[in-house]
């Protein structure tokens, strides 16, 4: 028992600065948020119209680069530092790669909206307008986790977190400047969100630059030289590796945008208390999301070190302390959602269908926990394609049918609204967690040899 709880300590250690980040960047979507309605409905419904496609577009992106992490903590663990700086290097190819891609599609976001039927012509602008802006950031903000990545890997979540709240501190003042148009910038309404976001990113980007350029305790994963061609090896490794990441990112994040899609014919109501409750439950996803982060650092580390048994340790203490964790704010949302539905709205049937619906969001956050802290075990693991499957299967196949059948038709019982859709939700998650559990068992029960082959590859 003692190992379990030495190795708790370790994790939350780990753990509660990613937390912060995660809080900070989040932050920072509200701070538009609320600065572009201050302009006008129409500026800040751009705002999240612009986001509901820079969010899928940029996380495909940061899924890829994942696979830095595992992959450093398992060279930090096997003593093998000078290795590292190789491997960033080709992180910032991979980066680069990737933000041209992600700029192009933002460049042609003028077609993707045209398939929105009834948009406003105004707001159409305005999103666009958004979107060309904030796409030059995108470059910023993949650099700047490729060097989190690098801390990450190294057992340092510090360094995310500070210059996570450092960057929302500077979003406030250039979020400002260009929305309303002073110091003699444009004043830009929605559009200046863009602008703003994608500078903070350059910042972020830079501040950590030096950070890591400057850190003693760093310098030993310095790279030999400032300039290293492509090595189409690395990459291939890193692609193979990331890019389950980044479609079971994709699909999870498009998942949640066509549910908000489908339950807009339903209503006013409708809408706002499942928007509600979508907003509480990913708060509540925040803890188990880092534990997540915290376990793929310790199991990658762990495997580097050669210790099969440490890594199963580190599964296995993070995986019940987000149990712990879920079912600490599931019973806080469970005791206390009249009042937490009450904060986001004064009216009587939206405060009551988001206190029903928050129920279904506590429920599911036990099997959220152990599904999103199961990913990220696999991950230490580099088994990154069950990932994908399991995912992919529990979302689309599962979830999404399941809730548009129970919400929206009378096939399986009365039309069930919102809830249907959180049920739907429920079935899909517990599945994932069943699945990522039982994958990472059967990991377990491989030869040592075989464990410690795949997790050095």
């Amino acid at each position: 028992m003692q190992k379990y709880l030495a190795e708790a300590r370790v994790l939350l250690a780990l753990a509660i600065p990613v937390i912060l980040a995660q809080i900070a960047q989040t932050s920072m979507g509200v701070v538009d948020t609320i600065m572009a309605g201050s302009v006008s409905a129409t500026d800040m419904a751009a705002v999240a119209v612009g986001t509901s496609i820079w969010l899928p577009a940029i996380l495909f992106g940061h899924g890829l680069l994942l696979s830095l992490t595992p992959t450093i903590a398992h060279l930090n663990g096997a003593g093998r530092r000078d290795k590292i700086g190789h491997q960033v290097q080709q992180g910032f190819w991979l980066a680069s790669g990737v933000s041209v891609l992600v700029i192009a599609v933002l460049y042609q976001c003028d077609h993707i909206l045209g398939l929105m039927h009834n948009i406003d012509p105004e707001l159409k602008e305005k999103a666009v307008g958004y979107l060309h802006a904030i796409m030059w950031g995108a470059p910023g903000y993949l650099f700047f986790q490729v060097l989190r990545d690098q801390c990450e890997g190294l057992s340092k979540t510090k360094p995310g977190m500070v210059f996570g709240f450092i960057g929302l501190l500077v979003n406030i003042p250039v979020n400002y400047i260009f929305i309303y148009g002073k110091f003699g910038a444009p004043a830009l309404g929605g559009v200046g969100c863009g602008v703003a976001t994608g500078t903070v990113y350059w910042v972020m980007f830079f501040m950590m630059r030096y950070y890591v350029r400057h850190n003693r305790a760093l310098r030993d994963t310095q790279p030999a030289s400032r300039f290293a061609k492509p090595d189409w090896a690395t990459l291939r490794r890193l692609s193979q590796l990331g890019l389950p990441i980044a479609l079971a990112l994709f699909f999870e994040v498009t998942l949640f945008a066509i549910v908000a899609l489908l339950v807009s014919p339903l209503g006013i109501v409708a809408v706002a208390s499942h928007q509600i409750a979508l907003n509480v439950g990913s708060l509540m996803f925040v803890v188990p999301l880092s534990l997540g982060v915290a376990a793929t650092i310790r199991v990658g580390s762990k495997l580097g070190e050669s210790s099969v048994e440490g890594a199963k340790v580190a599964a296995y203490t993070s995986i019940m302390t987000g149990i712990l964790m879920a079912c600490c704010t599931a019973t806080t949302a469970i005791l206390f959602r009249e009042h937490i539905a009450a904060l986001y709205n004064d009216s009587p049937e939206v405060v009551m269908l988001a206190s029903h619906l928050l129920i279904f969001a506590a429920l599911f956050q036990i099997s959220d926990a152990i599904q999103v802290i199961g990913s990220g075990i696999l991950r230490g693991y580099k088994d990154t394609r069950s990932i994908f499957y399991i995912t992919f299967i529990a979302y689309w196949v599962l979830g999404l049918p399941v809730g548009y059948m129970l919400g929206l038709t009378d096939l399986l019982v009365p039309r069930m609204g919102p809830s249907g859709f959180w049920c739907g939700f429920i079935l899909g998650l517990t599945f994932a967690a069943m699945m990522m559990t039982l994958r990472m068992r059967w990991l377990q029960k491989q030869p040592s040899y075989t464990i410690l082959q795949k997790a050095g590859r």
